[in-house]
């Protein structure tokens, strides 16, 4: 298996991994890729747009990439590779990974593999030392670790915040049931500990609040890069064409505008996640942020995206 230098984005949908991905992607010998979990189900199958633009099957770099790892993409892999995830790739088998427990080695090795095989391909054709893949699930990356060398990036967000933009999609977008406060507040306590025992397995995990990549995105990138031994970012990134699966849309401006949380679902969401709530640094008494201004323009596309 390639010994491929690859570094994780884990952390809730909703919390900057897509941005702080993308900055990431800017430094030299550093190539982002996306989520790559959904590259054999939107990529292979769906042949959604790619970062760039262009249909996945049309975009010459994933072209590449599928030859050199597989000799091409074949929509059998479509199959095989969800087939194997949902044998080991599940958040109810994290426990057993945590305690050493694994099983059905044989499936897991073959499903590393297939991440491995991609990794390596998109560094040759990128021309690029490390790659970025901001697939976020904390199953996948204890599937990953227990096989391979993995530098995970774990992104947090105030659970507030994330409860609020859940209503704030259930608002806009009335459809499909979405996570109430409480069912946000259990997610994101499960998942971050989860994140937190995966560093003390001897995993290198470097935590980042998303609201200090927005306040100072410089210095946060800065501090970040030189943790996990990627250079110096110098004066400042610009987000440029990137090849990531699937792309991520900017949303419309009207959809900048945040929902309140009403006060007995903040203090819910308080009470429920308070064992690491302090540890992160956030404040127990919970203000909503003013509506911000017009963001940077390197930031704006992603800053909106991630509310």
């Amino acid at each position: 298996m390639a010994d491929q230098p690859v570094i994780f984005v884990g952390g809730l949908g909703r919390s900057g991994a897509v941005l702080l991905e993308r900055l990431l992607g800017e430094l030299p010998e550093v190539a982002a890729l996306g989520g790559t979990a959904h590259l054999w189900t939107r990529g292979v199958r769906a042949d959604e747009p790619c970062g760039c633009g262009r249909p996945f099957s049309a975009c010459p770099f994933w072209s590449r990439v599928g030859t050199r790892a597989f000799g091409q993409w074949r929509l059998d892999q479509a199959g095989w590779v969800p087939r194997l995830r949902a044998r080991v790739d599940r958040v109810r088998r994290v426990p057993a990974l945590a305690l050493g427990l694994v099983s059905r080695e044989a499936e897991l090795s073959e499903y590393v593999l297939a991440y491995s095989r991609v990794y390596a391909a998109a560094a040759e054709v990128a021309g690029a030392r490390v790659v970025v893949d901001s697939s976020r699930r904390v199953s996948l990356a204890y599937c990953l670790a227990a096989i391979m060398d993995l530098r995970v990036v774990h992104v947090v967000r105030d659970p507030r915040a994330l409860a609020a933009a859940h209503r704030a999609r259930e608002v806009r977008s009335p459809g499909p049931a979405r996570w109430t406060p409480a069912r946000t507040a259990v997610h994101w306590l499960a998942q971050n500990l989860a994140f937190a025992v995966l560093r003390r397995k001897g995993v290198q995990v470097v935590r980042v609040r998303y609201e200090d990549l927005l306040a100072d995105p410089g210095r946060t990138l800065t501090r970040l890069a030189r943790r996990l031994d990627l250079g110096d970012p110098g004066t400042g990134a610009g987000l440029g064409a990137v090849h990531t699966v699937p792309g991520t849309p900017p949303r419309p401006a009207a959809h900048r505008r945040p929902v309140a949380l009403p006060f007995h679902q903040r203090w819910l969401v308080t009470a429920l996640t308070l064992p690491l709530l302090r540890s992160y640094g956030y404040r127990l008494r919970y203000r909503p942020p003013a509506p911000p201004a017009e963001p940077e323009p390197v930031l704006a596309p992603l800053a909106v995206a991630a509310h």
